[in-house]
């Protein structure tokens, strides 16, 4: 069994460069432990293809899921839009005292938990058991005790019978200190002539020809005041006083009462602790499997075969990102297939060819399905890899101060130290940014060198010679090779610039076919030289060297 370590399989660049980011940046999830899978989404190694065939058939069981049930998908999203994560409150109850604000998010997570299971448990649905929540109906109860099952929360009076007692006898003697502001508010209508409101205050203008006399009421004072007018309020009475007094001891007593009920049902949380945690897990992958699940059926993506043998390969595959910038100008994708084992594939072909594309297609169609995900593809068959690695573009060499060339060099040798048995290598075009000499030089030793190891390697080149080494597999992009020139040709002469590479593009058929090393170099580069205007003393001396 052969298990490395995660970060090995794949750098930031390759996850970026074969497509895996664009596709994670894709996955619509509606919950903070969604999002926590896919941070923490680790790779599968070889020796784990069982573990991973498993992963797909829960992910053809969600997209089965989704398809049968689209009403119940959208309720578990809004639910799920709801969810916050309460994870830390829930590791704080066996130790603090939570809050009312606190115990209420616990009750709401509560409530949805129980939402979910009613939409994943019944009897039409078939979401894999993996994905089931723990019962936590009995910790609801415990939090809802008048069983309403309302998204609110309040220390209601049925936790305590001491508190229903205490609240009672407030209420009570509110009721007094009301009755006796009301007493003294009617004496002061009879005798001053003055109506308060029943919040027992008067809002008086200092021009008012009462304005005086009110002032000299004992029992009202001046609360809120501006310029133009004055507040006056009534002071409680004496036997007001007094039931306030009572309030307020009884207010200290509720207060102790409610802590106590809130450190009870705290600690009644943390008995639960495990099992919330757990469902929380749960519900972040229910959350990623429901988002790949719609991504799947979205992208059109199937299931690749996991097989132990270090191959990858696949039938009309498509470059995601490219695809969606195709799909959006209206114009339609050329897919590609590809077969790759252990061993060196060179594609070559002229610029505009789609090389570079191919080739991030293979790493894309690998690295997704290593992660768990279903490939764009019409059918895929896939050996893990231990090491997964894309050498392309100038990786920041003017941020670094270096030149192209030794950037990419820089990064060639990073790439071969950490090789190790059962490595995808992608290359694209290296060394193209040195002379050509040199260029071919280096391209047929790193082929020499890769050769000889257990590496699934596919390089991208214009070096036509690289693919003469006996056991280098030649892929080459189909280009224009099948391109009605005459028809071409009509529509390129009285289109702009911009027009003719737009044209030129809907004829390339950038589908790749194998070839045999005596196989005529094909001549797509002086054929789209020749129709965007290059002279043909230049295209006909070009083509006195090629052999």
């Amino acid at each position: 069994m052969i298990i490395k370590s995660n970060w090995r399989l794949a750098n930031v660049k390759t996850r970026r460069e074969t497509g895996l980011d664009y596709v994670m940046q894709n996955i619509n999830l509606n919950t903070p432990f969604g999002r926590k899978v896919l941070k923490d989404l680790k790779a599968y190694h070889p020796g784990q293809e069982a573990d991973l065939t498993e992963e797909f058939d829960r992910a053809d069981a969600m997209i089965e899921f989704v398809k049968k049930n689209p009403r119940m998908v959208d309720k578990l999203q809004e639910i799920f839009m709801d969810v916050k994560d309460t994870t830390l409150t829930i590791e704080s109850s066996s130790k603090d005292t939570l809050s009312v604000v606190e115990l209420y998010e616990v009750k709401a997570l509560l409530l949805q938990m129980r939402q979910i299971i009613k939409c994943t448990e019944g009897n039409e649905s078939n979401v894999p058991a993996t994905y089931h929540l723990d019962d936590t109906e009995s910790l609801l109860d415990e939090l809802d005790p008048s069983g309403d099952r309302l998204n609110t929360f309040y220390i209601y009076d049925e936790f305590s019978e001491v508190l229903r007692d205490l609240r009672a006898k407030k209420r009570e003697y509110e009721r007094l200190i009301r009755k006796a502001q009301k007493k003294r508010r009617d004496e002061i209508r009879r005798e001053y002539g003055i109506q308060l409101t029943p919040k027992f205050d008067i809002v008086v203008a200092k021009s008012h020809p009462s304005f005086e006399v009110i002032g000299t009421i004992d029992d009202l004072e001046v609360v809120d005041q501006d310029y133009m007018s004055v507040t006056f309020q009534l002071k409680p009475s004496e036997e007001a006083y007094a039931y306030i007094g009572e309030t307020e001891r009884l207010n200290g007593e509720i207060e102790d009462e409610e802590e106590k009920v809130r450190k009870v049902l705290s600690l009644k949380i943390s008995e639960y602790e495990d099992v919330l945690l757990e469902n929380c897990k749960k519900i972040g992958a229910l959350d990623f499997a429901l988002a790949k699940a719609a991504f799947s059926i979205k992208r059109n993506l199937a299931r690749p075969e996991i097989v132990h043998e270090h191959v990858v390969e696949f039938e009309n595959g498509r470059n995601l990102a490219v695809e969606e910038v195709v799909t959006r100008k209206g114009k339609e994708y050329c897919p590609v297939s590809l077969s790759l084992k252990d061993g060196v594939t060179v594609i070559t072909g002229a610029n505009m060819g789609g090389k570079t594309i191919s080739l991030k297609l293979a790493g894309q169609v690998a690295i997704l399905a290593q992660y768990g995900f279903f490939v764009p593809a019409e059918r895929a068959r896939i050996g893990l890899s231990s090491y997964m690695q894309i050498l392309i573009g100038d990786s920041q060499s003017v941020e670094r101060g270096l030149s192209s060339f030794g950037s990419e060099m820089e990064e060639l040798k990073e790439i071969l130290d950490k090789g190790q048995e059962r490595s995808l290598i992608l290359v694209d075009e290296i060394a193209s940014g040195t002379n050509p000499t040199e260029g071919t030089a280096l391209t047929k030793s790193l082929v020499d060198y890769l050769i000889e190891r257990p590496y699934i390697s596919l390089i991208t080149t214009h070096f036509e010679t690289v693919t003469e080494r006996e056991g280098v597999v030649n892929m080459q992009v189909r280009g224009l090779a099948d391109c009605d020139f005459v028809l071409l040709g009509r529509e390129l002469q009285y289109a702009s610039r911009k027009d003719r590479i737009n044209i030129i593009s809907k004829y390339m058929d950038y589908r790749l076919c194998r070839v045999e090393n005596e196989t005529q170099v094909p001549k797509d580069a002086l054929n789209i030289a020749t129709m965007l205007g290059i002279d043909k003393v230049i295209i006909e001396g070009a083509k006195k060297y090629i052999k």
